[in-house]
């Protein structure tokens, strides 16, 4: 079957054939299609030579030459005229190509474009600030592709830059596509000032864009872990997660912005304990609760997070979040967290199980919380989505 090709005109004259996704030709069989007419060769073969007989002048490959076929795996296709096209790609070449790949639905084509324009951009904020330009008013998938480009971009680290995507993520007059997509390529900036952390805060408390609400909490947690890894600054992002946590009227963005501190894990101050406390008891959400009962388990005051989790205990009645408020009691704890536990199985029957089993384990020599969960059993039925102690 010959490769479907893919044409464009670009502004500056260039032209691309783009051939659409190649098969692995069938061992046996001819490339040429079915009037019989040779087909030309690509500019990059998808066999190799040893990997196929060579066919007798009637297209049959002989009896005795004949192998078993084997598995045979699509490939993304080649572009006639690629190599042209990346020598002499610009700027205003670029967009011509990229809006052909689209139209045509070629994904592997469009994907190649995408990172081709990260490369094109590189540090030049005047090129980041075009592609910009470029974004208004489009949608996905030519969004997408500008915005993930951006994104990767070092240019993207310019304030010029950032604050015109911090400008669109608040931009009121915008689809909810266009704000997220700009608030989601800001997620690699290296950190946030205190100016800007006020001004993703204020989208994330945004009851009426709920989706956009939400990839702004995720864009500051994101921007925490980045500092957090690089300096060890987490503090100034942490407060404002928390007071969204606390604020949000949108659960999955209360969440989330308790969650967000996991994937960089910073030791939780005593100045948290008044928020995580009030979430723990006032949240109407179980998940909510269950993640502030989390948050707790990494701090440098175990002795005082052990107080929160029993006034915690006490006014919790979902099963699920004891569970939660009982297990990562011995996360921050280890073994000083058992007569605790043992107060709350005598309070909830339902626990009993859990502290005798807890209570072995650190019996038997074993320390560390990840071989103590290993070696313990699920007893609530609270952990099916999970799979582990978070």
């Amino acid at each position: 079957m010959t490769p479907r090709k893919l044409r464009w005109t670009a502004m500056a004259g260039v032209l691309l054939l783009a051939a659409a996704v190649a098969l692995l030709l069938p061992r046996g069989t001819s490339s040429s299609p079915d009037d019989g007419t040779p087909a030309e060769p690509s500019s990059s073969a998808t066999l190799s030579a040893a990997g196929s007989p060579e066919t007798s002048p009637s297209g049959t490959v002989p009896p005795e030459e004949r192998k078993p076929k084997d598995e045979q795996i699509p490939i993304p296709g080649c572009w006639d005229g690629l190599q042209e096209f990346d020598r002499t790609a610009s700027m205003d070449t670029f967009r011509a190509a990229l809006l052909a790949a689209i139209a045509n639905k070629d994904r592997y084509l469009a994907d190649y474009l995408q990172q081709r324009l990260t490369e094109l951009v590189g540090n030049d904020p005047s090129r980041a600030l075009q592609v910009l330009e470029w974004s208004k008013g489009t949608s996905h998938p030519e969004l997408g592709i500008y915005m993930t480009a951006l994104k990767a971009a070092p240019a993207v680290h310019d304030a010029k830059v950032s604050g015109q995507l911090m400008k669109m993520g608040e931009d009121k007059s915008a689809t909810l596509q266009a704000r997220s997509a700009a608030l989601d390529a800001l997620e690699t900036q290296k950190r946030m000032g205190a100016a800007d952390l006020k001004r993703i805060k204020a989208v994330a408390l945004d009851e009426t864009v709920d989706s956009v609400a939400w990839v702004a909490t995720r864009t500051m947690g994101r921007v925490m872990k980045e500092d957090f890894e690089r300096t060890g600054n987490y503090a100034p992002y942490w407060k404002e997660l928390l007071d969204i946590s606390g604020k949000s009227d949108d659960m999955a963005v209360r969440l989330l912005a308790l969650e967000m501190p996991s994937y960089s894990n910073p030791i939780i101050g005593e100045d948290s304990f008044e928020q995580l406390s009030r979430t723990l008891k006032t949240d109407r959400e179980r998940d909510v609760r269950e993640m502030a009962a989390f948050r707790l388990g990494v701090t440098s005051s175990p002795d005082k997070a052990l107080e929160v989790y029993r006034a915690a205990f006490d006014q919790e009645h979902d099963v699920c979040v004891r569970w939660a408020l009982f297990r990562f009691s011995v996360r921050v704890a280890g073994a000083g967290a058992l007569p605790l536990l043992q107060e709350f199985a005598a309070k909830d029957p339902r626990f009993l199980q859990d502290y005798t089993e807890f209570r072995d384990l650190y019996a038997s020599g074993t320390v560390d919380f990840a071989r103590i969960w290993l070696g313990k059993a699920e007893h609530h039925a609270c952990l099916v989505e999970e799979g582990a102690p978070h």
